[in-house]
């Protein structure tokens, strides 16, 4: 019961991360293109890739802490549901390059923030 209501909190702390930094991303940048969820999928699947070795590694983390942030903080801040809208919308509106655009570059950076988040840890960690 204890991770359900870590995951709960984990979650809505993730949440108003994610609508903080994108917004602010999103208002700094200016331009219709969603830079600020993109920037924080990449960001939280470099967290992901890192947090995958650390807190299974030489960091022991009880699981119930690791399932909160990996699970509700991570999970809560790099939603892809607002990916999937953001590109409909640009679909929508014809503008088809900029979504083949944003599923590119979502999914690409994504990989390798996870593959570069994964390799530092090992190095760092020495795993």
């Amino acid at each position: 019961m204890i991770k359900f209501a870590l995951v709960f909190l984990g979650s809505g702390l993730g949440g108003v991360l994610r609508y903080a930094l994108a917004g602010w991303v999103q208002r700094s940048y200016g331009g219709t293109f969603p830079l600020g969820t993109l920037t924080v999928n990449v960001l939280g699947c470099l967290a992901i890739g890192f947090l995958s070795v650390a807190l299974t590694g030489r960091i022991l983390v009880r699981e119930e802490y690791r399932v909160a942030l990996v699970v509700g903080i991570l999970g809560g801040f790099t939603t892809f549901s607002a990916f999937g809208a953001e590109t409909f919308a640009l679909l929508n509106d014809g503008q088809h390059l900029r979504a083949a655009a944003n599923v590119l570059l979502s999914v690409v950076l994504g990989l390798a923030a996870v593959w570069i988040g994964y390799r530092t840890a090992e190095s760092l960690l020495g795993v």
